[in-house]
């Protein structure tokens, strides 16, 4: 029997998306690449554990779920985590900012300042800009001000982001507009905390990056793993957490990678040139609910 693999997730690396495995495998992936896996028959889903520990109980998760914990591994991974304010007292300094991910999508958040653009392209960010920079309570005093004076949410989620990647604009200037007007009312604002120094606007954009420029549009999203399940595809892009994989008929669906994680996944020989999707797909809604407005 094959050897059987369990995902610790995607990570972006200068160089693009690398898959990650327990015990420190790395799989590279470049556009064009054959993404293919099968679930283990009879198998079941486990709990990741938290903070670098597994589970205590070996507990069973949902499949549906992105974050492969049990109550317990989840409770204490985000007791320890900066974005569900489980830290408060990080000596850090850290960057505000506001991040695009498609028309009528925009947010504002927080990342150390040491990790750079990473949190960026973890999200799926399609364009960001900096708005300012200093200690975490004072980018946590930025954050809630400009939620509660023009209205920008500090989460989208990602059905959301996924809807919305095949309207983007072609022109950058068009992609960064909405960020560009915002900023320029944010740093107008006044309450801002005297410890965060505000920053110019400097958009930078991922399309290139994440190769969804003249990447064919996704029909779907693989909406959970299943036992004896198996999916094969070609990389045509990626973003976030997300494999943009073209499957039967090259139609391309997406791949949440937060998924794979807790499942024992096996190697499978591709099919054909077109690929094949054994798992559960739902199809992208033809509406879906946007912001009202930025402001």
């Amino acid at each position: 029997m094959a050897q059987a693999w369990k995902c610790a997730g995607l990570r972006w690396s200068e160089r693009g998306p690398v898959l990650m495995w327990d015990g420190g495998r790395r799989s590279p992936l470049s556009w064009g690449k054959r993404v293919a896996f099968g679930v283990a028959e009879g198998g079941v889903r486990g709990c990741v554990g938290a903070r670098g520990y597994p589970c205590p109980v070996r507990a069973v998760v949902p499949a549906r779920s992105t974050g492969a914990r049990c109550e317990e591994c989840a409770r204490l991974d985000r007791a320890h985590s900066v974005a569900a304010d489980g830290v408060a007292d990080d000596p850090r300094p850290y960057r505000v900012y506001l991040a695009w991910f498609g028309p009528g999508l925009v947010k504002v958040g927080i990342t150390a300042v040491e990790r750079g653009s990473a949190r960026l392209l973890e999200q799926g960010a399609v364009c960001f800009s900096w708005l300012g920079a200093g200690p975490l309570m004072a980018a946590r005093r930025t954050e809630e001000l400009l939620r509660a004076a023009l209205r920008v949410p500090d989460r989208i989620s990602y059905a959301e982001k996924r809807a919305v990647r095949a309207e983007l604009p072609d022109a950058e200037e068009e992609r960064t507009g909405e960020i560009r007007e915002l900023h320029t009312l944010a740093v107008e604002l006044a309450g801002w905390p005297e410890s965060l120094t505000r920053e110019p606007f400097r958009p930078v954009d991922h399309v290139g990056v994440f190769g969804l420029a003249g990447a064919p549009a996704a029909v779907g999203e693989v909406s959970e793993l299943v036992s004896g399940g198996a999916l094969s595809g070609e990389l045509v892009a990626a973003a976030g957490p997300d494999l943009h994989l073209a499957v039967e008929e090259q139609k391309v669906v997406v791949l949440d990678t937060r998924l794979m994680r807790g499942w024992e996944l096996l190697p499978v020989a591709a099919a054909g040139d077109g690929g094949e999707v054994r798992l559960p797909v739902r199809d992208f809604r033809k509406t879906r609910r946007s912001q009202e407005g930025l402001f």
